[in-house]
C-alpha cells in the first residue's frame, strides 16, 4: 500500500513540476516575443524613414534631370510637367497600394496571433497540462514571431503613420495637377480623336427641316395669276356691243420682294400678256387685283405689284450656277388653272445651260435655261422650281409637247432672271441698244423675195420694217435690205442680231452693219439708242 501511495505522489509531484516549468517557459516566450516586436517595431519605422529618403532623393533628381532638359527645350515645359507629375502619381499609387496590402495581410496575422496568446493566456491550468505542448516545437515559435509581427503592422498604420506627412494630400493634389495640366495641354494641340456622334432622329430634325415642311413654307409665297381681258360680244343680234371681261388664262408667280407699301411677284410675260386686269389668289384663299408694272418679252418676264398686307410671305432666291445635273428639285405652280393650286412635282436637274430658241412676241429669242424632269403643265408658267433649302433657282417657263416627249421642263435661271426683275421694278422697263428694225431670218422670207441675192449669200436676216425716227433709218437702211454681220461676226438669223446687241454692245456704241442692197455689198454704220418698246 505505501510503496502505491509513495509512486503516486511521486507521480502528482511530477506533474507540478511539469506544469511550473511549462508556465516558465510560456512566460519566456512571450517575453521573448514582446521583444522581438519591439525590435520589429523599431525596424519598421527605421526602414519606412529610410524609403521615404530614398523616394524624396530619387524624386529630386528626377526633377532635376527634367529641369535641364526643359531649359534645354522650353517648349516642352508643360508636356513635361504633366508627364513627371503622371508618373509620380503612379509610383505613389503604387507603392501605397503595396504597403496597404502588407499593412493589411500584418493586422490580419497580429489579429489571429493576439486571439490565440488571449486564449492561452485565459485557459485554466489543468486544462493546460493535458495538452502538454513541447517547448521546443518550431511551430508554436513561428506562431508567436508572427504574432509579434502583426502587432508591430498595426502599430504602424494605425499610429505612427497618420502622425506623418508621408502621403497627407499627395494623392488629391497630383490628381487636381495631372488634371489641370492635361486639360491645358489638349488645349495648345490638337486632336485627331475619332469620337462617336450622336444621330439622333429629333436632333436630325431638328436641324434640317422635312421636304414637306420646306415645301409647306415656299407654297406661301406662291401665287395664282388670272388674266382678265375685255373681250367685244353682241348680247341681242343687231344691238349695242358691250365690253365683258373674261379669263384668258392663268398662271402662277412668286412674291419675292416686300416693302412698306407694296409687295412684287415675278412671272412670265406670256401669262400677263394683253391683260386688262390681272385677279391675284393668294395661298391663305384672300383674292386681290394686281398691277402690272412692267414686263420684257423677249426674256418672257414680268413683274406685278399688290398691296403687302396681302403677302405673308416672301421666298427668297437661290444661285442657280451651283446646280449641277442630279440635283433634286421641286416644281411649285397652278397647273390647269386655280382649282390645282400650288401643286408639287418632283424632279431632278436633267442638265443646265441649255440653249433653246423661242418664239416670243419681240421676235425669236435664245434663251439660256435649267432642264428638268419636274413634272410642268399648263399653268405652271411663272411658279417656283426650287431646291432643297427652299430657295428658287428658276421660273418654270415652258416644256415640249409633243407626242411620245416626256418629262422635258424648262426654267429661267434665277441669276439670269434677277437683274431683269430688279431692273423693272426701277424704271418699268428694261434698257437695250436700239436699232429700230423688224427682223426675219432668211429661212423665213419666200424664195421670191431673195432673188437679188447672190448663190453664196444663205445666212443672215431680212429688214422687214424700219422706225422712221430711228438709227437704222438715219444710217439708210431700208426695208428688205439682208443684213449678214455686225463689227465683223455673221449672223445665222435674227436671233443672232439680237443676242449681240444685248450681250456685246451699250447703247450710244456706234456699230458697223455688212448689207446687202438690191444685190450690192456695203457697209453701214449707226449709232446705238435706246428704246426698250422696239420690236428688234
Amino acid at each position: 500500500m505505501m510503496n502505491e501511495f509513495d509512486k503516486n505522489k511521486d507521480n502528482v509531484n511530477g506533474l507540478n513540476e511539469f506544469e511550473t516549468e511549462k508556465d516558465t517557459l510560456n512566460s519566456a516566450d512571450l517575453s521573448e516575443s514582446r521583444e522581438e516586436s519591439s525590435s520589429f517595431e523599431a525596424n519598421g519605422i527605421n526602414k519606412l524613414e529610410e524609403k521615404q529618403e530614398t523616394k524624396a532623393e530619387e524624386k529630386q533628381e528626377t526633377k532635376a534631370e527634367g529641369q535641364e532638359f526643359t531649359n534645354e527645350y522650353p517648349q516642352t515645359a508643360s508636356f513635361n510637367k504633366a508627364d513627371e507629375l503622371v508618373r509620380d502619381y503612379e509610383r505613389v499609387m503604387s507603392d501605397g497600394t503595396d504597403e496597404s496590402a502588407a499593412a493589411e495581410q500584418q493586422i490580419h496575422e497580429n489579429k489571429t496571433m493576439t486571439a490565440a496568446a488571449a486564449t492561452a493566456d485565459q485557459q485554466p491550468a489543468g486544462k493546460r497540462g493535458k495538452e502538454r505542448p513541447s517547448s521546443g516545437n518550431p511551430k508554436w515559435k513561428g506562431f508567436f514571431s508572427l504574432l509579434a509581427a502583426g502587432v508591430v503592422g498595426s502599430a504602424l498604420t494605425f499610429v505612427a503613420i497618420p502622425h506623418t506627412d508621408l502621403l497627407d494630400g499627395k494623392y488629391t493634389k497630383l490628381e487636381q495637377q495631372v488634371e489641370d495640366l492635361s486639360s491645358k495641354v489638349s488645349s495648345n494641340s490638337s486632336s485627331s480623336d475619332i469620337t462617336a456622334q450622336t444621330t439622333s432622329a429629333t436632333a436630325s430634325d431638328s436641324s434640317s427641316p422635312s421636304i414637306a415642311d420646306m415645301v409647306e413654307t415656299s407654297s406661301k409665297a406662291i401665287v395664282g395669276i388670272v388674266n382678265v381681258q375685255k373681250q367685244a360680244t353682241n348680247q341681242f343680234s343687231q344691238s349695242t356691243t358691250t365690253d365683258s371681261e373674261v379669263e384668258s388664262g392663268s398662271g402662277s408667280g412668286i412674291i419675292f420682294k416686300k416693302d412698306d407699301k407694296y409687295a412684287y411677284i415675278a412671272t412670265n410675260n406670256h401669262v400677263i400678256e394683253g391683260a386688262n386686269s390681272l385677279e391675284i389668289s393668294l395661298y391663305n384663299g384672300d383674292k386681290t387685283e394686281g398691277k402690272l408694272i412692267g414686263a420684257d418679252a423677249l426674256t418672257d418676264l414680268a413683274v406685278v405689284r399688290i398691296d403687302a398686307k396681302y403677302a405673308t410671305d416672301v421666298i427668297e432666291f437661290g444661285d442657280s450656277s451651283t446646280l449641277r445635273p442630279g440635283d433634286q428639285v421641286w416644281a411649285i405652280g397652278n397647273p390647269l388653272g386655280l382649282d390645282l393650286s400650288r401643286t408639287v412635282t418632283q424632279g431632278i436637274v436633267s442638265a443646265v445651260d441649255r440653249s433653246i430658241t423661242v418664239n416670243t412676241s419681240a421676235g425669236d429669242w435664245e434663251f439660256n435655261v435649267i432642264q428638268t424632269d419636274a413634272a410642268i403643265n399648263p399653268g405652271n408658267s411663272g411658279g417656283a422650281l426650287i431646291n432643297s433649302a427652299g430657295q428658287v433657282i428658276g421660273i418654270n417657263s415652258l416644256k415640249i409637247s409633243e407626242d411620245g416627249v416626256e418629262g422635258l421642263g424648262f426654267a429661267i435661271p434665277s441669276n439670269d432672271l434677277l437683274p431683269i426683275v430688279n431692273e423693272i421694278i426701277e424704271s418699268g422697263e428694261v434698257e437695250r441698244p436700239y436699232i429700230g428694225v423688224g427682223l426675219a431670218s432668211l429661212e423665213e422670207v419666200p424664195q421670191m423675195y431673195l432673188q437679188d441675192l447672190p448663190d453664196s449669200v444663205t445666212k443672215g436676216v431680212m429688214v422687214t420694217n424700219i422706225d422712221s425716227n430711228s438709227a437704222a433709218a438715219k444710217a439708210g437702211l431700208e426695208v428688205q435690205d439682208v443684213i449678214i454681220s455686225i463689227n465683223g461676226t455673221d449672223l445665222d438669223g435674227s436671233s443672232d442680231l439680237r443676242k449681240y446687241l444685248y450681250t456685246k454692245v451699250d447703247i450710244g456704241d456706234k456699230v458697223k452693219l455688212v448689207v446687202y442692197h438690191d444685190g450690192s455689198k456695203k457697209t453701214v454704220e449707226l449709232t446705238l439708242t435706246s428704246n426698250s418698246g422696239s420690236s428688234n
